[in-house]
């Protein structure tokens, strides 16, 4: 392709994000659910190449990764540690209530057992990278419920590193022996890279810290993106990697890296978002569209219990409890992959998981934006009934 035509094609996505960001400020409301909408519009309306395209799918990637490690700036290890113990009830509970939808579904769909159960894992996880972005995005960093958000996130993430190596070798026909291999390898990776976290982040601190702001921003860049490929091939979510990075670093380090890690990261995470809405195929809607929406209403219902109920045990009032409710209803980039590794055995699978991620990416931002107007209202219902 020549330069100038990947020029002009990607500088188009860039101000049409653009546009939509300034919009989405106007409104007072996160830009996700704009960045999702503008994704479809030049999909529909505008044919990007090869280069054009690749290039957007590598940074939607990095996006998702930045997303996360900025997010584990916010937090120590010890905070982390505290709050995975408190919160273990709310991961069963999230397990029980958000797997469960997904696998009914596919049997009544009529879709393969084993396809069932990648479809149960499309409505379970919900999508760190859009959390933490409305989380950022909404001032909602230090609010008392966000450790419970990220609990949930951390605890689905331990759930994935053994429910993907056992799926992936069921696909592949695998014996037991190399599921088994498979799940330890994940497992222990996890377990590894979590430990080094919490107990050795002073000494990462102190080697990437450097008295240049460009030695410091390349150094943790660098340090970010080989975590991140590193927990790739470990079968563990590379974001989830990043976030450990950014668990690690403390002090000023980590004051210094939020700072110069910030631009990359807004930009990066736009282009994550406008990947989804890009990725979709209209034309395979209308055969998706009612099931989606049915999967959409249900496990919307059933995440957001899941984080009321979760806040609620952490002694978060009302609002705080509908705010990490509506913060855990959009699914994400990890929903489509889960969805992509059943194609062969269900083809509408994959797109029935990208009408429902756009859904519930889109619901989700909205519905914790209105928090101020909606959250009363819940409340006023639960008395009501209370009192009935």
């Amino acid at each position: 392709m020549p330069l100038a035509q990947l020029f002009l094609e990607l500088g188009a996505v860039v101000l049409a994000l653009a546009f939509v960001g300034r919009a989405a400020g106007r409104l007072g409301i996160t830009p996700i659910p704009l960045y999702l909408l503008a994704g479809i519009g030049l999909g529909a309306f505008m044919h990007l190449g090869d280069a054009p395209e690749e290039f957007i799918h590598i940074g939607a990637e990095i996006g998702a990764v930045l997303l996360l490690f900025a997010l584990g700036l916010e937090y120590t290890s010890q905070e982390l540690r505290d709050n995975l113990q408190a919160n273990r009830q709310v991961g069963v509970l999230d397990l029980g209530l958000n797997f469960t939808p997904g696998l009914l579904a596919g049997f009544l769909l009529g879709f393969p057992p084993l396809a069932a159960v990648l479809l149960g894992g499309v409505t379970y996880l919900s999508s760190s990278g859009i959390a933490s972005k409305i989380l950022g995005d909404l001032g909602r960093l230090g609010n008392r419920e966000t450790p419970v958000i990220l609990a949930v996130c951390v605890l689905e993430d331990v759930a994935m590193a053994a429910y993907l190596p056992v799926v992936a070798a069921l696909l592949i026909g695998g014996t037991l022996a190399a599921i088994g291999v498979n799940l330890l390898v994940a497992l222990a990776a996890f377990a590894v890279a979590f430990f080094l976290a919490l107990r050795y982040g002073y000494v990462l601190s102190g080697l990437v810290n450097a008295q240049s702001n460009e030695a410091l921003l390349l150094s943790v860049f660098g340090l970010v993106l080989v975590v991140a490929g590193a927990a790739d091939l470990l079968k563990v979510s590379a974001a989830i990697g990043a976030f450990l990075v950014g668990i690690a670093l403390s002090g000023e380090v980590a004051d210094r890296a939020r700072h110069l890690i910030e631009p990359l990261r807004d930009l990066f995470a736009a282009v994550f978002f406008v990947f989804f809405g890009l990725q979709l195929n209209l034309g395979s809607v209308p055969g998706v569209l009612l099931p989606a929406l049915l999967l959409t209403v249900i496990t919307s219902a059933t995440k957001f219990f899941t984080g009321w109920w979760g806040a609620a045990q952490a002694g978060v009032q009302t609002r705080g409890r509908y705010r990490a409710g509506t913060t855990l209803i959009p699914r994400g980039e990890f929903s489509i992959l889960i969805a992509g590794l059943g194609l062969g055995l269900a083809p509408t699978l994959g797109p029935l998981a990208a009408v429902y991620v756009l859904l519930t990416a889109i619901l989700g931002p909205v519905l914790a934006r209105f928090d101020a107007q909606l959250a009363p209202l819940f409340d006023r219902r639960l008395r009501e009934m209370r009192a009935g």
